[in-house]
């Protein structure tokens, strides 16, 4: 008796949901066979475009998504590309994640509250297309293989065309492409310079915020194992001295170049001779107590010239570990996330034609995710910073008189 009326519940769901599938699958087809207008794709958008922080899939921002490495027919003004690489590490491993984090991080930036008070602009609503590229697919097992990936990756992506609005511009910091990089270790900046270089054709000035020089000579790590007389040695490449193997393939403007926030420990007063003959100009920590904020803008200013092509290299690091624990080389002391903004938004009138944030580590963040936090807010300073130069140049431009020449 149970089975009989088991059996007959069953057939009855079978044919009361029978003309409901019918009719669904007849809907579908009716709403792929639809013409969809302009209002009607605007009204979608409307509806269901908009999400909270805490909704959508995980790209910077919110931003547009799409993979730049395999779809060069896309264009974009100012591309966030992930670089999950950190087996060039000295101590603390785990930055591979810190793209991921970063993004996660970033979920309360949207386009639609974006604006920046302090540059009077949204950079996710001016002139520039700003989109999350995605990731470079870099291998954790073979350190060669992965400075290869990473420099051809970098070369691929500096050969993409800005939005067309802007590819024929006469401000030219309009016309070209530009990458902010979330890694990964700090060897990353190796890999994307040699790009730089070949795409402007010069040595790049480095403005370099960070607790460690990054130019040692690869003795300074002494090993046994270590053949010095071999320049293939594949742990010549290290987050410590990739700086050290730019300045010797010729990637960096030596004079004109600069760090800022150190305070690491040296292995000998040699170590900033080699820093010198690199072309560096050091600013500690501690300088902000005797030149504040100003002081330190002012010195990077002086150093670096305005209109040369500039690589922002920004180690998490350079903020104090108690304000932003999860980094791969932690050293007491650091400037606050306050004042390293402050610093940037400072500098923001420099040609920066590339930048990066690296070694943000997440497994040492804890669940407040302060350092990923700070990531987030130095990257928007970034954004900002690049887009409003855009538009300085284009001030400038339009303030020439006639007759004379644009630029």
């Amino acid at each position: 008796m149970k089975s009989t009326t088991l059996l007959s519940l069953l057939a009855a769901a079978a044919a009361a949901t029978a003309p409901l599938t019918a009719a669904h699958a007849g809907h579908d087809h009716h709403d792929h066979d639809r013409h969809w207008s302009a209002a009607d794709l605007e009204e979608l958008e409307n509806k269901w475009g908009t999400d909270f922080g805490f909704s959508g899939i995980n790209t910077f921002a919110h931003l547009p998504h799409f993979k730049c490495l395999t779809q060069p027919k896309n264009s974009f003004d100012i591309g966030v590309i992930g670089a999950p690489f950190d087996t060039a590490v000295s101590y603390r491993p785990g930055a591979r994640f810190g793209p991921r984090a970063i993004r996660a991080a970033s979920a309360r930036q949207t386009s639609l509250r974006g604006y920046n008070p302090r540059a009077s602009l949204n950079p996710y609503a001016s002139w520039a297309t700003v989109v999350d590229c995605g990731d470079i697919p870099i291998t954790p097992f073979d350190n060669s293989l992965a400075l290869r990936q990473m420099s051809e990756g970098f070369s691929e992506l500096s050969t993409r065309r800005s939005s067309p609005q802007n590819a024929a511009s006469a401000a030219t910091y309009l016309q070209t492409p530009k990458l902010l990089t979330l890694g990964g270790d700090h060897s990353i900046a190796l890999p994307a310079l040699r790009a730089l270089k070949a795409k402007y054709n010069k040595p790049i000035a480095v403005v370099h915020f960070d607790a460690h020089l990054d130019t040692w000579h690869p003795s300074k790590y002494p090993s046994y194992w270590l053949d010095l007389d071999d320049p293939n040695t594949q742990s010549f490449f290290t987050h410590g001295n990739m700086f050290w193997m730019a300045a010797t393939e010729g990637l960096i403007a030596n004079g004109s170049s600069i760090h800022a926030g150190l305070r690491t420990r040296l292995s000998d007063e040699d170590d900033n001779v080699n820093d010198d003959q690199q072309g560096f100009t050091r600013i500690s920590t501690d300088d902000i107590d005797d030149m504040g904020v100003s002081g330190i803008v002012q010195t990077i200013l002086a150093k670096v010239p305005k209109d040369y092509p500039v690589y922002l290299s920004i180690d998490i690091d350079v903020i104090d570990p108690g304000l932003a624990p999860g980094t791969g080389t932690p050293e007491p002391g650091g400037w606050s996330t306050r004042e390293l903004i402050r610093i940037l938004r400072g500098i923001q009138g420099l040609n920066v034609v590339g930048a990066d944030i690296v070694e943000v580590s997440p497994a040492y963040d804890g669940a407040t995710e302060a350092t990923a936090l700070a990531a987030a807010q130095v990257a928007f300073e970034v954004l900002t910073s690049m887009v409003k130069r855009g538009l300085i140049e284009q001030a400038e431009i339009k303030t020439v008189p006639e007759g004379k020449s644009e630029l």
